[in-house]
């Protein structure tokens, strides 16, 4: 399949990764928060050797998962390859619109989310976009043959 192709590509060439919609870990929820997919997803793409950085205007400065979380994608200061969204399907216009302006070569909606504007906006600038998958599960199923894709979380 093409898709799998350029997805897996991309999965090789790709250095850092934007994630915005990452929840910071805040004493009194901390145990429900570490169970988040945006943080489960997070860490398990470190701990193959992609930098990470976590985006959420309510949670900037904190720290997680050993990176600084930034406001918004404009605050990141080194190349961004991916930017992996977490957010609402509505937002994606809006971040698909900073992740142009970031130079982002890959605009990824997580499970779940799509959206028709924001494809059109990254694909007139030659942005790869994926939508409606995630990033973890994609990994772990072309490069580890992983099935199904989400055998036990751990923390």
């Amino acid at each position: 399949m093409i898709e799998d192709e350029l997805i897996k590509k991309t999965l090789e060439t790709s250095k850092t990764i934007a994630m915005v919609g990452v929840s910071s870990i805040k004493k009194e929820v901390s145990t429900n928060v570490r169970r988040r997919p945006s943080t489960i997803v997070m860490k398990y793409m470190q701990e193959f050797g992609y930098r990470v950085i976590p985006v959420n205007p309510f949670s900037a400065g904190e720290i997680i998962h050993g990176e600084t979380i930034v406001a918004k994608l404009n605050d990141i200061k080194l190349p961004v390859d991916i930017v992996d969204v977490f957010r609402p399907s509505k937002e994606a216009p809006k971040i698909a619109e900073e992740s142009i302006k970031v130079g982002a070569k890959v605009f990824w909606l997580q499970y779940g989310i799509r959206n028709d504007e924001a494809k059109k906006i990254v694909e007139a600038k030659n942005i790869f976009y994926v939508s409606n998958k995630c990033i973890k599960q994609e990994y772990q199923r072309l490069f580890l043959k992983v099935n199904p894709v989400f055998p036990a979380l751990k923390n």
